[in-house]
Protein backbone atom coordinates (compact mmCIF):
# COMPACT_ATOMS: atom_id res chain seq x y z
CA UNK A 1 0.00 0.00 0.00
CA UNK A 2 1.13 3.61 0.09
CA UNK A 3 3.43 2.84 3.34
CA UNK A 4 6.58 5.58 2.38
CA UNK A 5 8.26 2.14 1.52
CA UNK A 6 7.33 0.15 4.31
CA UNK A 7 7.07 -3.31 3.95
CA UNK A 8 4.26 -6.11 4.53
CA UNK A 9 5.24 -9.55 5.10
CA UNK A 10 1.90 -10.99 4.96
CA UNK A 11 -0.06 -14.31 5.38
CA UNK A 12 2.35 -17.12 6.46
CA UNK A 13 1.12 -19.74 9.23
CA UNK A 14 1.08 -18.94 12.91
CA UNK A 15 0.31 -21.21 15.73
CA UNK A 16 1.24 -20.02 19.60
CA UNK A 17 0.29 -20.86 22.55
CA UNK A 18 -2.90 -22.70 21.11
CA UNK A 19 -4.12 -19.56 19.14
CA UNK A 20 -3.45 -20.01 15.39
CA UNK A 21 -5.37 -18.59 12.27
CA UNK A 22 -7.35 -20.66 9.29
CA UNK A 23 -5.65 -19.53 6.60
CA UNK A 24 -7.63 -20.60 3.91
CA UNK A 25 -10.50 -23.16 5.11
CA UNK A 26 -12.27 -23.66 2.41
CA UNK A 27 -9.86 -21.71 -0.56
CA UNK A 28 -6.35 -23.68 -2.08
CA UNK A 29 -5.34 -25.89 0.93
CA UNK A 30 -8.10 -27.59 1.24
CA UNK A 31 -9.88 -27.16 -2.41
CA UNK A 32 -7.88 -27.23 -5.28
CA UNK A 33 -4.57 -27.14 -4.13
CA UNK A 34 -2.37 -29.26 -2.61
CA UNK A 35 0.43 -28.11 -0.04
CA UNK A 36 3.61 -28.43 -1.38
CA UNK A 37 6.23 -25.96 0.08
CA UNK A 38 7.00 -25.58 3.47
CA UNK A 39 5.02 -22.44 4.28
CA UNK A 40 1.56 -24.70 2.81
CA UNK A 41 2.06 -27.22 5.07
CA UNK A 42 2.91 -25.11 7.78
CA UNK A 43 0.12 -23.53 6.77
CA UNK A 44 -2.03 -26.82 6.67
CA UNK A 45 -1.19 -27.41 10.21
CA UNK A 46 -2.83 -24.04 11.66
CA UNK A 47 -5.63 -25.03 10.29
CA UNK A 48 -5.56 -28.22 11.77
CA UNK A 49 -5.19 -26.92 14.99
CA UNK A 50 -7.61 -24.38 14.83
CA UNK A 51 -10.11 -26.62 13.99
CA UNK A 52 -9.23 -28.39 17.59
CA UNK A 53 -9.38 -24.86 19.31
CA UNK A 54 -9.16 -25.03 23.22
CA UNK A 55 -12.64 -24.77 25.01
CA UNK A 56 -10.57 -23.47 27.94
CA UNK A 57 -9.42 -20.77 25.83
CA UNK A 58 -12.93 -20.02 24.49
CA UNK A 59 -14.50 -19.22 27.75
CA UNK A 60 -11.73 -16.94 28.53
CA UNK A 61 -12.34 -14.84 25.57
CA UNK A 62 -16.42 -15.02 25.85
CA UNK A 63 -15.88 -13.70 29.46
CA UNK A 64 -13.74 -10.74 28.54
CA UNK A 65 -14.27 -7.26 27.40
CA UNK A 66 -14.97 -6.60 23.63
CA UNK A 67 -12.26 -4.51 23.65
CA UNK A 68 -11.08 -3.70 19.69
CA UNK A 69 -13.55 -5.82 19.12
CA UNK A 70 -15.70 -3.28 20.07
CA UNK A 71 -17.66 -1.54 16.78
CA UNK A 72 -16.08 2.12 17.38
CA UNK A 73 -13.18 0.72 18.38
CA UNK A 74 -12.79 -1.60 15.52
CA UNK A 75 -13.18 1.40 13.22
CA UNK A 76 -10.92 3.31 15.39
CA UNK A 77 -8.39 0.51 14.26
CA UNK A 78 -8.74 0.55 10.38
CA UNK A 79 -8.31 4.61 10.99
CA UNK A 80 -4.85 3.89 12.87
CA UNK A 81 -4.08 1.36 10.21
CA UNK A 82 -5.06 3.62 7.30
CA UNK A 83 -2.80 6.68 8.51
CA UNK A 84 0.06 4.22 8.00
CA UNK A 85 -0.36 1.80 4.92
CA UNK A 86 -2.70 5.06 3.12
CA UNK A 87 -1.72 8.23 4.81
CA UNK A 88 -5.41 8.71 5.34
CA UNK A 89 -8.02 8.34 8.12
CA UNK A 90 -10.89 7.01 5.26
CA UNK A 91 -9.92 3.29 5.10
CA UNK A 92 -12.19 2.52 2.52
CA UNK A 93 -10.76 4.71 0.25
CA UNK A 94 -8.24 1.97 -0.02
CA UNK A 95 -10.56 -1.27 -1.38
CA UNK A 96 -9.08 -0.54 -4.99
CA UNK A 97 -6.33 0.61 -3.97
CA UNK A 98 -3.04 -1.36 -6.29
CA UNK A 99 0.85 -1.02 -6.58
CA UNK A 100 3.98 -2.46 -6.80
CA UNK A 101 5.85 -0.61 -3.90
CA UNK A 102 8.87 -2.90 -4.97
CA UNK A 103 9.29 -4.03 -1.70
CA UNK A 104 9.65 -8.11 -3.32
CA UNK A 105 6.00 -8.98 -2.57
CA UNK A 106 5.03 -8.11 -5.80
CA UNK A 107 1.23 -6.01 -6.27
CA UNK A 108 0.11 -4.78 -3.06
CA UNK A 109 -3.73 -4.05 -3.28
CA UNK A 110 -6.76 -3.38 -0.93
CA UNK A 111 -7.24 -2.14 2.37
CA UNK A 112 -4.66 -4.16 4.43
CA UNK A 113 -2.14 -4.54 1.89
CA UNK A 114 -2.75 -8.43 0.42
CA UNK A 115 0.10 -8.89 -1.85
CA UNK A 116 0.36 -11.23 -4.96
CA UNK A 117 4.02 -12.60 -3.84
CA UNK A 118 2.28 -14.01 -0.38
CA UNK A 119 -0.52 -15.88 0.09
CA UNK A 120 -3.33 -13.96 1.35
CA UNK A 121 -4.16 -12.11 -2.08
CA UNK A 122 -4.10 -15.57 -3.51
CA UNK A 123 -6.54 -16.93 -0.59
CA UNK A 124 -8.80 -13.45 -1.18
CA UNK A 125 -9.41 -14.28 -4.44
CA UNK A 126 -10.27 -17.65 -4.61
CA UNK A 127 -12.37 -17.35 -1.16
CA UNK A 128 -14.32 -14.60 -3.15
CA UNK A 129 -14.18 -16.70 -6.52
CA UNK A 130 -15.82 -19.66 -4.88
CA UNK A 131 -18.99 -17.12 -4.24
CA UNK A 132 -18.92 -15.51 -7.17
CA UNK A 133 -17.79 -17.83 -9.73
CA UNK A 134 -18.03 -15.03 -12.79
CA UNK A 135 -15.77 -12.24 -11.08
CA UNK A 136 -13.67 -10.29 -13.01
CA UNK A 137 -10.26 -11.50 -11.04
CA UNK A 138 -11.11 -15.06 -11.57
CA UNK A 139 -9.16 -15.62 -14.83
CA UNK A 140 -6.24 -14.35 -13.36
CA UNK A 141 -6.24 -17.50 -10.13
CA UNK A 142 -3.42 -18.98 -12.51
CA UNK A 143 -1.00 -16.66 -12.69
CA UNK A 144 -1.58 -15.75 -8.76
CA UNK A 145 -0.62 -19.06 -8.13
CA UNK A 146 2.30 -19.06 -10.47
CA UNK A 147 3.34 -15.62 -8.83
CA UNK A 148 3.19 -16.95 -5.39
CA UNK A 149 6.35 -16.00 -3.32
CA UNK A 150 7.70 -14.12 -5.88
CA UNK A 151 7.55 -10.36 -7.01
CA UNK A 152 6.76 -11.31 -10.33
CA UNK A 153 4.05 -10.05 -12.56
CA UNK A 154 3.91 -12.59 -15.30
CA UNK A 155 0.62 -13.67 -16.29
CA UNK A 156 -0.67 -10.54 -14.75
CA UNK A 157 -0.04 -7.48 -16.22
CA UNK A 158 -1.63 -5.30 -18.51
CA UNK A 159 -5.41 -6.13 -17.19
CA UNK A 160 -5.21 -7.66 -13.38
CA UNK A 161 -4.64 -4.03 -11.78
CA UNK A 162 -7.56 -2.73 -13.70
CA UNK A 163 -9.37 -6.02 -13.07
CA UNK A 164 -8.67 -5.36 -9.05
CA UNK A 165 -9.74 -1.77 -9.24
CA UNK A 166 -12.83 -2.40 -11.55
CA UNK A 167 -13.91 -5.58 -8.95
CA UNK A 168 -13.65 -3.07 -5.94
CA UNK A 169 -16.13 -1.07 -6.90
CA UNK A 170 -18.71 -3.88 -6.04
CA UNK A 171 -20.09 -4.25 -2.69
CA UNK A 172 -19.47 -8.12 -2.44
CA UNK A 173 -15.48 -7.39 -3.33
CA UNK A 174 -15.17 -4.86 -0.54
CA UNK A 175 -16.86 -7.27 1.81
CA UNK A 176 -14.88 -10.19 1.13
CA UNK A 177 -11.47 -7.91 1.42
CA UNK A 178 -13.55 -7.16 5.40
CA UNK A 179 -13.93 -11.04 5.56
CA UNK A 180 -10.22 -11.74 5.03
CA UNK A 181 -8.94 -8.79 6.69
CA UNK A 182 -10.50 -10.24 9.61
CA UNK A 183 -9.95 -13.65 9.29
CA UNK A 184 -6.49 -13.53 8.88
CA UNK A 185 -4.95 -10.34 10.58
CA UNK A 186 -7.62 -8.84 13.15
CA UNK A 187 -9.59 -11.58 14.91
CA UNK A 188 -6.36 -13.47 15.37
CA UNK A 189 -4.62 -10.63 16.61
CA UNK A 190 -6.95 -9.65 19.30
CA UNK A 191 -8.07 -12.98 20.56
CA UNK A 192 -4.35 -13.62 21.14
CA UNK A 193 -3.74 -10.36 22.80
CA UNK A 194 -6.71 -10.95 25.15
CA UNK A 195 -5.65 -14.31 26.04
CA UNK A 196 -1.94 -12.44 26.50
CA UNK A 197 -3.83 -10.36 29.63
CA UNK A 198 -3.89 -7.04 27.04
CA UNK A 199 -6.02 -4.41 27.07
CA UNK A 200 -7.20 -2.55 23.95
CA UNK A 201 -4.62 -0.45 22.80
CA UNK A 202 -2.30 -3.87 23.28
CA UNK A 203 -4.93 -5.30 20.98
CA UNK A 204 -4.51 -3.03 18.39
CA UNK A 205 -0.65 -3.36 19.17
CA UNK A 206 -0.85 -6.95 17.96
CA UNK A 207 -3.12 -6.02 15.05
CA UNK A 208 -1.17 -3.34 13.59
CA UNK A 209 2.06 -5.66 14.01
CA UNK A 210 0.05 -8.48 12.04
CA UNK A 211 -0.67 -6.46 9.30
CA UNK A 212 2.86 -4.87 8.87
CA UNK A 213 4.87 -7.93 9.53
CA UNK A 214 2.64 -10.51 8.91
CA UNK A 215 1.23 -13.47 10.76
CA UNK A 216 4.53 -15.89 9.86
CA UNK A 217 6.57 -17.50 12.85
CA UNK A 218 9.79 -15.88 11.61
CA UNK A 219 11.66 -13.95 14.18
CA UNK A 220 10.70 -10.67 11.96
CA UNK A 221 6.62 -11.59 11.67
CA UNK A 222 4.52 -11.33 13.99
CA UNK A 223 4.61 -14.27 16.13
CA UNK A 224 7.94 -14.79 16.47
CA UNK A 225 8.28 -10.47 17.52
CA UNK A 226 5.74 -12.11 20.77
CA UNK A 227 8.23 -14.96 21.38
CA UNK A 228 10.22 -12.47 21.48
CA UNK A 229 9.00 -9.97 23.63
CA UNK A 230 8.08 -12.95 25.87
CA UNK A 231 11.65 -14.13 26.34
CA UNK A 232 12.33 -10.31 27.64
CA UNK A 233 9.28 -9.65 30.01
CA UNK A 234 6.28 -11.59 31.44
CA UNK A 235 3.20 -11.15 29.72
CA UNK A 236 0.39 -9.38 32.09
CA UNK A 237 -1.59 -12.89 31.79
CA UNK A 238 1.72 -14.05 33.59
CA UNK A 239 1.60 -11.50 36.06
CA UNK A 240 3.58 -8.97 34.15
CA UNK A 241 3.30 -5.23 33.42
CA UNK A 242 0.85 -4.70 30.88
CA UNK A 243 3.16 -1.53 30.34
CA UNK A 244 6.76 -3.05 29.93
CA UNK A 245 5.48 -5.99 28.15
CA UNK A 246 4.32 -3.69 25.34
CA UNK A 247 7.40 -1.23 25.62
CA UNK A 248 9.50 -4.23 24.72
CA UNK A 249 7.08 -5.39 22.32
CA UNK A 250 7.31 -2.28 20.66
CA UNK A 251 11.11 -2.46 20.93
CA UNK A 252 11.56 -5.03 19.17
CA UNK A 253 9.19 -4.07 16.54
CA UNK A 254 11.15 -1.54 15.54
CA UNK A 255 14.43 -3.58 15.79
CA UNK A 256 12.70 -5.51 13.38
CA UNK A 257 11.78 -2.84 10.73
CA UNK A 258 15.30 -1.23 11.14
CA UNK A 259 16.96 -4.78 10.17
CA UNK A 260 14.88 -5.22 7.15
CA UNK A 261 15.75 -1.57 6.06
CA UNK A 262 17.88 0.98 8.74
CA UNK A 263 16.36 3.85 7.13
CA UNK A 264 12.92 3.23 7.87
CA UNK A 265 10.46 5.57 9.34
CA UNK A 266 9.37 4.41 12.13
CA UNK A 267 6.41 6.77 13.44
CA UNK A 268 4.22 4.27 13.13
CA UNK A 269 5.28 3.01 16.53
CA UNK A 270 6.93 5.96 17.49
CA UNK A 271 4.98 8.62 17.44
CA UNK A 272 1.49 6.91 17.97
CA UNK A 273 1.60 3.63 19.07
CA UNK A 274 4.28 4.15 22.11
CA UNK A 275 2.72 7.87 22.55
CA UNK A 276 -0.35 6.53 23.51
CA UNK A 277 1.55 3.69 25.73
CA UNK A 278 3.76 6.17 27.70
CA UNK A 279 0.14 8.36 28.04
CA UNK A 280 -1.41 5.46 30.08
CA UNK A 281 -4.06 5.10 27.33
CA UNK A 282 -4.37 1.58 27.48
CA UNK A 283 -7.81 1.45 26.58
CA UNK A 284 -7.15 3.69 23.54
CA UNK A 285 -9.84 6.18 25.09
CA UNK A 286 -10.75 9.01 22.25
CA UNK A 287 -10.18 11.43 21.88
CA UNK A 288 -6.87 10.67 19.99
CA UNK A 289 -4.11 12.55 17.99
CA UNK A 290 -1.25 10.94 17.07
CA UNK A 291 1.71 11.49 14.29
CA UNK A 292 2.55 9.61 11.09
CA UNK A 293 5.08 10.21 8.28
CA UNK A 294 5.44 13.81 10.07
CA UNK A 295 1.21 13.99 9.17
CA UNK A 296 -0.58 15.16 12.16
CA UNK A 297 -3.72 12.89 12.71
CA UNK A 298 -7.05 13.16 14.97
CA UNK A 299 -10.04 11.17 15.76
CA UNK A 300 -12.35 13.13 18.26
Amino acid sequence: MKRAGFLLFAALPAVVTGVVYVLSPAGSLSGSRTPTTAAQKARQSAKSRAEHESAEDAEVIADLPAGLAAPAKKELAQELVASAENSTLNWRSAYGYIEDIDDGQGYTAGTVGFCTGTHDLLALVERYTEDHPDNGLADYLPALREVEGTDSHEGLDPGFTAAWKAEAELPAFRKAQDEERDRVYFDPAVRLAKLDGLGTLGQFVYYDAMVQHGPGTGPNSFYGLRERAMDEADLPSQGGSEKNYLDVFLDIRVEAMRSERPDIDTTRVDTAQRQFLYDGNLALKTPLTWKVYGETYKVP
